[in-house]
């Protein structure tokens, strides 16, 4: 669907003072500007972040306490139990609170839950199967929180339950120990945004301080905690939290420790993927190849074996696992578009997209463990709120639902809205997830999609693509594009930059590339300059490109291509217009001028 573009107003004085001042190049300055980074100190920063920034882990609401707690029960060797989410945060937030425990001589295990059969946080199954087998303290990670009839349960078990999560609260706290969260009502974290990994790092670097009777912690947990900071940020990339503040240096300093000090495991998983040859690993790699590998054993009930694979100390089983893991993605990549594909055929046949405000799509045994992903999928294409519904092959059990919002829509308040068609639902503003019977189905589609209608306007639902600056391509040379990367780490809340480019002709046909040819590959010329671009997810533009020569005006990411130790500039391509260049500044800031390469 047809996206707005809007173009960032350009301040030649303000750039020129930041440029002047910070002892950065105009192109770095005006994309600071552009992100409201506008102070001497406050560049420097943001730049060089550096691991000292991190706030001692004793601030964390509810980290002191749960830090004593464990070092008693590991000193009196009471079985503890590390009990993760089975999404990428929670997998690698368990594996580095469990390698922590272990190091310091807990008597500790771990467990995951099985998305489809027992679903989201703790159960009560569980924790009865857990309190059976001996356990004495259960810690969660990147769950909890709203678990309020499942804390009563553990402590009518006898467990200690400590809690650590950072997503959204009930109505109440849950009757726990102890709770960490970066948002704990009553106190004032600076930083709220951490994502679970990045919590349960925090704690375990509490726990370490306590082993060494100090701050400073012994030569054997400085490595474990360097080893950690890469675990947090695979977590703090895949769980789409803001990269700034702590969340910022835990990524930036956690994408070295990947590159040069990952545990076994996670050398395995990178060496088949191709990353052990690189000489900087970016958030990218963890979006788009380590994160989808985790999340995919939490997709389909194998999050147990991420967590073994992130742990494991035998190179023959961190061998297997790498490769079972592998092969599971590509099991999830194919159940995507398989589902993809039979539920963009029923949102074009049953629904208007242009003009409806939300899709409510169903399907016969569409894998659970997808459907939040093709649901996502669904939402950016059409930027509606998409809800996904997994309706059981013999029409016994409830259908499981996904839901995805798109700008201007609370998800959480719309299931609220409809919660009486539901037998359970949660989530937070941009995501949730649900259950139902299948008799309700057609209500609940009824009054969602009023909500959607009565709640967004028309104006907000098409979708408005920010724009840093226009560039030539012949500006985009390797030093730039260098100067340019100087912002990264890149992720929510600091997007790679992203700039237009009119006059722009296709060199060549463009083609498919990528499994079941998903992406999009082809070459664009300007002025005599040509440059290979990449549309990830845009392979349906194949037909409606046009051919080569034809003119575009291209919305696009630049980006640095390593292979085979060959570096060289390539753009990412996020949207493009068939028409004349000089027709595309609706909407465009007055004041505008090109991206300064000065």
């Amino acid at each position: 669907m047809a996206k707005r573009w809007r173009i960032r107003p350009h301040d030649a004085a303000r750039i020129a003072a930041l440029e002047r001042d910070a002892g950065v190049s105009a192109v770095v300055a005006q994309l600071l500007i552009a992100r409201n980074i506008c102070q001497v100190d406050a560049v420097r920063e943001f730049l060089n972040p550096k691991l000292s920034g991190l706030r001692d882990p004793e601030l964390l609401p509810g980290a002191a306490d749960a830090a004593d707690r464990l070092t008693a029960a590991i000193a009196s060797a009471r079985p503890i139990v590390v009990y993760g989410d089975y999404d990428a945060d929670g997998i690698t937030g368990a594996a580095l609170l469990y390698e922590c425990l272990t190091l310091l001589g807990a008597k500790v295990s771990y467990y995951v839950p099985h998305r489809i059969d027992e679903g989201y946080g703790l159960n009560d199954e569980a924790l009865r199967t857990l309190a059976s087998r001996g356990a004495a303290v259960v810690v969660t990670v990147d769950c909890g929180i709203a678990s309020l009839e499942h804390a009563e349960t553990a402590k009518q078990l006898g467990l200690e339950l400590i809690i650590t999560d950072h997503h959204e609260f009930a109505e109440r706290l849950p009757a726990a120990a102890a709770i960490v969260h970066p948002r704990l009502p009553g106190t004032a974290y600076p930083f709220g945004g951490l994502c679970g990994a990045g919590v349960a790092f925090k704690l375990a670097w509490a726990v370490c301080q306590r082993a060494n009777a100090s701050k400073k912690v012994s030569p054997l947990m400085r490595d474990y905690l360097v080893r950690a900071v890469g675990l947090a940020a695979i977590g703090t990339v895949a769980d789409i939290v803001p990269l700034v503040d702590e969340n910022r240096i835990l990524v930036r300093h956690g994408l070295a420790s990947l590159a040069k000090n990952a545990g076994l495991g996670m050398r395995m998983l990178m060496k088949l993927t191709g990353l052990d040859g690189k000489p900087e690993l970016s958030c990218e790699d963890i979006g788009f190849t380590l994160g989808p590998r985790l999340n995919a054993a939490g997709r389909l009930g194998q999050a147990q074996l991420a967590v073994e694979l992130l742990t494991t100390h035998s190179v023959e089983r961190a061998s297997a696992l790498a490769d079972y893991l592998h092969q599971l993605n590509s099991s999830r990549e194919s159940l995507e578009r398989s589902v993809y594909l039979a539920a963009s055929k029923q949102a074009l046949d049953l629904y208007d997209p242009e003009n409806d405000a939300a899709l409510v799509l169903a399907g016969r045994d569409w894998h659970a463990g997808v459907i939040g992903i093709v649901a996502g999928r669904l939402a950016e294409k059409f930027h509606r709120p998409v809800v996904m519904l997994s309706l059981d092959g013999l029409g016994v059990k409830p259908a499981t639902g996904s839901v995805r919002g798109a700008h201007g829509f609370e998800v959480h308040a719309a299931l609220v809205g409809c919660s009486h068609h539901l037998i359970s639902h949660g989530g937070h503003a941009a995501a949730g997830g649900l259950k139902i019977e299948e008799s309700r189905i057609d209500d609940f589609r009824r009054d969602f999609c009023e909500f959607a209608n009565s709640t967004v306007t028309p104006a907000d639902r098409a979708a408005e693509l920010w724009i840093d600056s226009e560039a030539l391509l012949s500006s985009l040379t390797l030093g730039t594009v260098q100067q340019i990367e100087q912002l990264a780490p890149f992720g929510q809340s600091n997007p790679r930059p992203l700039l237009y480019a009119s006059a722009v002709k296709l060199a060549e046909p463009p083609k498919r590339i990528g499994g079941g040819g998903r992406h999009l590959s082809a070459k664009f010329s300007q002025h005599g300059v040509t440059l290979r671009g990449v549309a990830f997810g845009g392979g349906d533009w194949i037909d409606e490109i046009g051919a080569p020569g034809a003119e575009l005006t291209i919305a696009f990411r630049p980006v640095i291509n390593n292979f085979k130790g060959r570096r060289t500039v390539e753009v990412h391509l996020v949207d493009w217009r068939l028409e004349e260049p000089r027709a595309i500044p609706a909407g465009r800031a007055e004041g505008v001028r090109p991206l300064s390469c000065g």
